[in-house]
Order: structure tokens, then sequence, then C-alpha cells
């Protein structure tokens, strides 16, 4: 698959990363593609915005009000610890199929390529929808969710303030808008935000770890507790099912592991750069996790004053009440807030890249427009950079929308979280699922193999992704109400719908499936790269 270029690179004496790229974007070619973003990261830096997008802490902790729910402290220590085991077959797995497949366009181009040739342009068509739709609001809800995050900080120093559906609305653009600026004008700086996003959260989580653990004005809880209180009376199911309704706040904070595949163009060596940092994120991610709940396990507050918190969402209270001042719990509070920003920034700017590569390949209305890409130079040097412009302000036109619904019901607003991880989920299983019923056949020069282990890992990454869209298709607490009820299976359902009708009407005149070389029934119009502007 490579060329003998790199060669002929280094007898100029350049540098081993451009003579990695030249390997790069010769592999894109025989892909169908052609080089237009900007080749800037390397292993840390993919491997940091994978952690910024995972956020752990703030993916445990902005949900926890759903693990208190499910159990409570056992629920939340061995429910991480099971999902950062069950989830390492399909870290495998997805680092497998992206370093043979290292392009932007991720799990649809890799449905096109494993499908046969009757069934891969309507399985790739779903596939992309899923992952778009999946990316679109696995944003949402981390933008919002510092939103809320936000109302939670202003609660500690006015705890009877309770925000209005538009305040928070309000609070979330504002949140959208500084992220978006953030990945268009300074994108050139991204890579060394990532480092300085993953700085943030080391150290953040060792001054939780010591200052919850020095103060502890709520008390100290005794191991028996932090380790084994198991409490399935506020979900109304039976225990075992309350367990697993607490998994979600892990299973949500691990869902996005396969979004850096769509930077894969911006990585200087993809084929075992992007599957390292996709399988490092887990026990990265598991220790980080682990090192930040114990504390607040030993040190957890009563369960009932937090779930009674107006809102739902206690974090504010909690570090409160745990720090015994409200400048403490503030200052808690902020190293939570300071990563979900950060979670914000990597996580829009990995859904641009992927609504650029699904218009790239004409499967986005107005396709033409969206798949176009800006350069510029950046103001301290001559380095060209080229953002997705177009494709990163429908990403967020999409987000701001989706968000008014919230004006009308929250409760079918949170559907949009369980919406997220299904079709994120799903699109992730549907290539693996593929690979193993062709035997694994394509994936024999794959750089990073499985080798025998491939099957039984394969499959378990299925399995787990059936049981995770279960899950997350089931409400939290029982009997259900309006208010209580999970809208994410109909939301999912509505999507479909919406895509299939989209398919029937423009899709099936314009998607010719992912461009392949060889493919000679492939159209030119629809493959090949869009002439790239500048802003």
């Amino acid at each position: 698959m490579h060329s003998p270029r790199p060669s002929i690179a280094k007898e100029k004496g350049l540098p081993d990363y451009v003579q990695t790229d030249v390997v790069a974007v010769h592999d894109l070619e025989q892909l169908g593609y052609k080089q237009e973003l900007v080749r800037t990261r390397g292993l840390f830096h993919i491997l940091f915005m994978t952690l910024a997008i995972m956020a752990v802490p703030y993916g445990l902790s902005a949900p926890i009000a759903t693990s208190l729910i499910g159990g409570g402290p056992a629920t939340i220590i061995w429910g991480w610890l099971f999902v950062s085991v069950i989830v390492l077959p399909l870290a495998f797995s997805l680092a497998e199929i992206s370093s043979k497949y290292p392009t932007s366009a991720g799990a649809y181009y890799w449905t096109y390529r494993l499908a046969s040739p009757k069934t891969r342009l309507v399985l790739s068509w779903i596939n992309g929808w899923l992952n778009l739709v999946g990316v679109w609001t696995i944003s949402l809800s981390v933008t919002f969710g510092t939103a809320q995050l936000i109302v939670a900080g202003v609660g500690i120093f006015r705890p009877e303030w309770v925000a209005a559906p538009w305040q928070t609305y309000l609070i979330f653009v504002g949140v959208t808008v500084i992220s978006g600026v953030i990945v268009v004008f300074l994108n050139h700086l991204l890579p060394m935000i990532d480092i300085l996003s993953a700085c943030w959260m080391v150290l953040g989580i060792i001054i939780i770890l010591v200052g919850f653990s020095a103060k502890a004005a709520a008390g100290r809880r005794p191991a028996s507790f932090a380790l084994g209180h198991f409490d399935p009376s506020a979900s109304g199911w039976n225990p075992g099912w309350t367990f697993f309704i607490g998994l979600l706040p892990p299973a949500y904070t691990y869902s996005a592991i396969g979004m850096i595949t769509s930077m894969a163009e911006e990585v200087h060596e993809p084929t075992t750069q992007v599957p390292r940092a996709i399988v490092y994120s887990i026990p990265i991610g598991f220790i980080s996790g682990m090192v930040f709940l114990l504390p607040i396990m030993f040190t957890l507050p009563d369960i009932a004053t937090l779930l009674a918190v107006p809102g739902g969402q206690p974090i504010g209270v909690m570090f409160t009440l745990i720090m015994g001042s409200r400048s403490g719990g503030f200052g808690m509070w902020f190293i939570i807030f300071g990563i979900g920003m950060f979670c914000a920034i990597s996580i829009c700017c990995a859904a641009s890249r992927t609504t650029w590569s699904f218009a790239r390949d004409g499967a986005i209305p107005f396709h033409t427009i969206f798949a176009r890409v800006a350069t510029s130079s950046t103001t301290s040097s001559s380095t060209s950079t080229a953002v997705p412009l177009n494709a990163h302000l429908l990403s967020t036109a999409m987000q701001l929308l989706l968000g008014l619904i919230y004006l009308g019901s929250s409760a079918a607003f949170n559907a949009f979280v369980g919406v997220a991880v299904i079709c994120l989920s799903a699109s992730y299983a549907m290539p693996i699922a593929l690979s193993l019923a062709g035997g694994r056949s394509e994936m024999g020069d794959a750089p990073y193999k499985l080798g025998r282990w491939g099957k039984p890992l394969n499959a378990w990454a299925v399995a787990w992704v059936i049981f995770e869209i279960v899950l997350f298709s089931m409400p939290a607490v029982v009997p259900v109400t309006q208010v209580t009820m999970n809208y994410a299976s109909v939301v999912f359902v509505g999507f479909g719908v919406i895509s299939g009708v989209w398919y029937l009407i423009d899709g099936r005149h314009h998607y010719a499936g992912p461009p392949i070389p060889e493919d000679p029934n492939h159209s030119e119009k629809d493959a090949g790269s869009l002439e790239t502007v500048s802003p």
C-alpha cells in the first residue's frame, strides 16, 4: 500500500514527519481522496484529543444523578470497572479497521468497503447518517451539559435561583459559540490545546483527590459504603436492572471513542497513531476515572439530598458539602467546568470533520457547499491551515436548532443523550459485524492486526453494542411518566425516517458511495475532492 516516495523524501534530507506524511498522502489517494486538510498531529496530540473527547471526570460527574439512582457507590465504582473492561474489544476492533482505512470518512467508508457490492451503497448511507446524527447529538449533549454545569456553578452562590429553560438555552448558545470560535480561528493551535486539556485534567484530578480527602466536611464513609453500598429503591427497577441503569454515565463517557477517526487526515502517521490513540485511551481513562471517583465515594454526602437538588444537577451542591464552603466547592466545580469546555472544543472539531467528510461524498443536502475547505495562513508563520468552515457551521447550526427542543420539553431533549450513544454505537458495530460476517478476510493486511483474537473480540464488541442500544432505550426510573419516559428510541426512529426519505428524494441521485479508485462505476462528480476556497 505504501509508495517508494518516502525513500525519495529521505534522500532529500526532509524531516521524519514529512516522510511519513508522504506515505499518508499516498495511502489516502489509494482510498480515493486527495489531501485537503493539514497534518499537524502526532501520537500524543491525537491521544490527548481522544481523552479530551472522553472527558472522563466530566462524563462521570455531569450525569452522576443517574448513577446515584442506579444504586449508588457500588454501581459507580464497579460499574466503571465493568464498562472499562467490556468496551476494550470495541476499541481494539475499531483500531484494527481504522488502521486499514485511515480516512476521515470513518465508519461509513469502512461499511462500504466491507459490505457486498449489492448492499454496500445503502448500508454506507445508513451508517453515514447514523454516524452524523450521533456526532451532532453527542456534541450537543456536551455543550448543553456544560451549560447546565454553569447553572449548577451559579447555584453554589445562589441556591435559591432556578434557571428558566430559556436562560439555560442562552448559556448553551454561549458555550457553543465560544467553542466554535476556537475551532475555527485557532485551528492551528488545537494540537497545543489538546495538550493543555490533558494537563488540566491530570492536575484537576490530583487537586480533587487531595482536596476531598483533606476536607471531607460532609463526613467520611467507610470502605464498606464507598465500595459496597447499593440501594435500588430510587429507580423502582429490580436490583439487577438498577445496576445496569447505573452504567449509563460510564457507557456515555466511552461512547465517542470512535470519533477520533474523523481526524485521520490530520495525523502524521494515521495507520498506527490513530489505532494506538483509540486503544490507549481506555486504560488511561479507566485509571483517571477511578482516581477521580474514589475520593468522591469516600466523602459522599447524603444521597437523598443530592437527588433533591432542583434541575437534577447535584455537582455544585455535592462539591460544596464535601469542601465545607462555597468557595471550596466552586474551586472544585471549576475544574470540571474546564474539562467540559475542553471537551466541547475537541468534540465540536471532530463533529465538523465528520460532517465535512460525509458532504465530500455527496450525502448531505447542498453537499458542494459543505464540502468546501477554507484555507488561510497563521499569524505566527507561513504555515497554511485548512478548516472545513461550512461543515462546522452546519454542525453548529444543527446543535443550536436541536437545543430549542429543551424550551418545550426537557424530557424529550434528554433523549438526545441516548440517541447519540445509540447512533454512534450502531455505526461502529456495523462495519465490525460486516468484517466478522465476511470471515475477516479484509483485515489480513491491516497494520494494526488482531490476529487470532479478532473473531472473539469482534463478536464481543457487537454483542456489547446490541446490549447498549437496549440499555439506552430504557427509562431510568419506574413507574414511567411523561417526564421520566425515555424518548431515545422515538427520536432515533424519527431521524431514521428522515434520512430514508431524503435518500429516496435526493440521496440516490447524488450519493454514489465513497470513492474507490478501482471502482469504474463510481461517479467522479460526487467522489472527487472539491475546490478549496479562502474565507
